[in-house]
C-alpha cells in the first residue's frame, strides 16, 4: 500500500496551524462587584423563604438540602448519559507513537446477518488517536475485534497536522479539517511528522454505490450564522442526522431541547455547560435518543463537534 512522503512535496506550502478561535480565559467564579454582597449581613438577606419542612432549619441546612435536590435530580437525568474527560480516560497503546483514547463504544452487538440494533444515531465507537512525530497508524489494523466493511468513519483533526493516502494520493490535513470515508472504502493509513491528535466516529450507514472519501477543510468552509451568537458548518447529513462544527461566543445559550438522534459533543475548544455539567476541551458527552438538555450555554465561547439532530427539536 503506498506511504504518504516523509516531507511535504516541493510544490506544497507548509503546513501551519489554524489559529485557535476567539476563546476568552474562565471568568471569577463571583463578580468582584457582587462580593461583598453576598457576603453577611447581606447574604442572610438574600435568602429565600423556608419551603415547608424547613421551616427553623439554620440558613447553611436549608441551602445544603437544595443543593442536595439539585444533584440527586441532575443525576437522575443524566443516567443514561456517557461522559468522559480526557484527563482522566485511560491511553491504550495502538503501535509505535500510536495511543488511543475510547470515548464510546456500542453495548450492542454485531452478527453476521447485518449490522446491530441500536439506538438512533447512535455511533458504534468513538475515540481519541494522538500520533507522535513520525508515527504511522494503518487504520482498522491497528483497531482489533471488529470487520468493519459496513462502518462510515468520521475523521477531525483537532490539532497537529497529517497525512492520510486515499487512493493512493497523500492529502495534508490540518487543525479542524474533517474527512468522511462512506461504507465500503479501505482503511486509509495516517502519518504525522510533528505529531496530531484525532477523533474517530464510525457508524453503520447505508452503501452507496460510488460514494466516495470527501475531505471539508476548515480554511475554506466559513462559518453560516445559525442562531444569535452561534454560528454552524454542516460536515455531513442523512436523513435528519448530521455531524457539525459550532462556534459560539461567549455567552451564547441554545434553549432547551430535545434529542431525535443520539447527540454526541466533543470540546474542540472552550468550555460548556451542558445543564449543571461543565466540559473542557477535549470532553465528550453523548446523550441518548429520547434524553434532552435543559441549559446548553458558554462563558468562554467554545469550538464544539456535535453529531445528531440535523433540526433541533426545541421545547418550552
Amino acid at each position: 500500500m503506498p506511504t504518504p512522503p516523509k516531507e511535504p512535496r516541493p510544490d506544497m506550502s507548509p503546513l501551519t496551524p489554524n489559529p485557535p478561535m476567539p476563546v476568552v480565559p474562565p471568568p471569577r467564579p463571583v463578580d468582584e462587584d457582587l462580593e461583598l454582597l453576598l457576603a453577611e449581613p447581606f447574604a442572610s438577606g438574600w435568602a429565600l423563604a423556608a419551603p415547608p419542612g424547613e421551616a427553623g432549619a439554620p440558613l447553611h441546612d436549608r441551602l445544603a438540602a437544595r443543593l442536595a435536590a439539585r444533584l440527586q435530580s441532575s443525576r437522575q437525568a443524566e443516567a443514561g448519559f456517557t461522559t468522559v474527560r480526557r484527563r482522566g480516560a485511560p491511553r491504550q497503546a495502538l503501535g509505535a507513537g500510536v495511543t488511543a483514547q475510547w470515548l464510546y463504544r456500542t453495548a450492542a452487538l454485531h452478527t453476521p446477518a447485518g449490522p446491530p440494533a441500536q439506538r438512533c444515531g447512535e455511533p458504534w465507537r468513538a475515540l481519541l488517536i494522538e500520533l507522535a512525530p513520525g508515527a504511522r497508524f494503518l487504520g482498522d489494523g491497528q483497531l482489533a475485534g471488529l470487520d468493519a466493511a459496513g462502518l462510515q468513519r468520521e475523521w477531525l483533526l483537532l490539532s497537529g497536522s497529517a497525512s492520510v493516502v486515499i487512493a493512493g494520493a497523500a492529502s495534508w490535513l490540518s487543525q479542524r479539517d474533517y474527512l468522511v470515508v462512506p461504507p465500503g472504502q479501505p482503511p486509509l493509513p495516517w502519518s504525522s511528522e510533528n505529531g496530531a491528535l484525532l477523533f474517530l466516529r464510525e457508524s453503520w450507514q447505508p452503501t452507496t454505490a460510488g460514494a466516495a472519501p470527501v475531505i471539508v477543510r476548515d480554511a475554506e468552509a466559513g462559518w453560516p450564522d445559525f442562531a444569535p451568537g452561534i454560528r454552524r458548518r454542516v460536515l455531513w447529513q442523512q436523513g435528519g442526522e448530521a455531524a457539525m462544527l459550532y462556534h459560539a461566543d461567549p455567552g451564547a445559550q441554545v434553549p432547551g431541547h430535545r434529542h431525535g438522534h443520539d447527540e454526541e459533543c466533543l470540546m474542540v475548544q472552550g468550555e460548556l455547560f451542558l445543564d449543571d455539567l461543565l466540559l473542557q476541551t477535549g470532553d465528550y458527552q453523548l446523550a441518548p435518543a429520547g434524553s434532552g438538555h435543559r441549559i446548553t450555554e458558554t462563558d468562554t465561547g467554545v469550538v464544539i463537534y456535535a453529531h445528531g439532530d440535523l433540526d433541533l427539536q426545541f421545547v418550552g
